[in-house]
């Protein structure tokens, strides 16, 4: 038997298991990609103030290495065009979630959570999308989904 329930899935039963598969919709892909190219744009907005000099200064004061002011800019900026294009978006949103939680749990933390006093609220919000978009993939409005030949643990 098979039916379509209101929240746009296609099930079968299957003896006593049944099968839930995600339907395509042109609204979920869209959306999909809107939220990996509103996070992309973001760490491309934020990376390219960290390749100034005066960000070198602020890693010093939180406790890292100035050298690490350059890798910090690069995966921000690149990993924000892979997100936006959909090309190594699993990869990327991993790589985005520990940024994230080195915000919130050493920068941020202090400052309690609501982002008008410095706080870690508008950085969970991002956490969850790039958690979101790792477990979603890039979707069907990116290049790994027209190119097909990027293994999927790629994607």
């Amino acid at each position: 038997m098979i039916w379509i329930n209101p929240f746009n899935y296609i099930q079968k039963e299957k003896s006593m298991n049944t099968e839930a598969i995600l339907k395509g919709n042109t609204l979920h892909d869209i959306t999909h990609w809107g939220l990996r190219a509103v996070i992309g744009a973001i760490f491309i907005v934020h990376s390219l103030k960290k390749f100034e000099p005066e960000f070198q200064e602020a890693i010093a004061g939180m406790g890292l290495p100035a050298e690490m002011q350059f890798p910090i800019a690069l995966a921000e900026l690149i990993g924000g065009i892979f997100l936006f294009a959909g090309v190594l978006t699993r990869i990327t949103g991993a790589i985005f979630s520990v940024i994230l939680l080195g915000a919130i749990f050493h920068i941020r933390w202090e400052n309690g959570f609501f982002v008008s006093k410095g706080g870690w609220e508008w950085d969970l919000v991002m956490l969850a999308i790039t958690l979101s978009i790792i477990v979603a993939g890039p979707g069907r409005i990116s290049i790994a989904h027209v190119v097909k030949r990027i293994p999927r643990f790629l994607q």
